[in-house]
């Protein structure tokens, strides 16, 4: 499925965490989508079990993933995530804005990115 860098600084948790985040928003996995449970994911990676549902748990509460009793964890609809408070990205996106464009990039730049994204779902500029 992906692979853990044991040699990054950020726990492993917010590494599978960021894996899956990314392939849920590029489409790999789509709504509805069943994810490996936290077993089977532990024992592909050889990790504790406690470090995927740490994981597993977050992306729930952020509104990426969802669980049903005896059935597993599925990728939520996106009108599930949504819903979620999207302040800190939307700081973060301003913040990276306003540093693109302190490098010199456009105005149109940005919006050709923007524009991509929601015509394709593509992630970069250079397209």
């Amino acid at each position: 499925m992906f692979q853990l860098d044991f040699g990054d600084h950020r726990p492993i948790y917010e590494q599978i965490k960021e894996k899956l985040k990314f392939l849920i928003i590029g489409g790999a996995l789509k709504d509805g989508d069943k994810i490996p449970s936290v077993r089977e994911l532990a024992v592909s990676m050889t990790i504790n079990p406690n470090t995927v549902q740490r994981a597993y748990k977050e992306l729930e509460n952020e509104g990426y993933i969802y669980s049903q009793q005896a059935r597993g964890y599925f990728v939520s609809p996106r009108s599930v995530a949504q819903n979620q408070d999207s302040s800190e990205l939307l700081e973060k996106f301003t913040d990276a804005a306003k540093e693109l464009f302190y490098q010199g990039k456009s105005r149109e730049e940005l919006i050709c990115i923007i524009d991509s994204i929601y015509k394709g779902g593509k992630t970069g500029g250079n397209d």
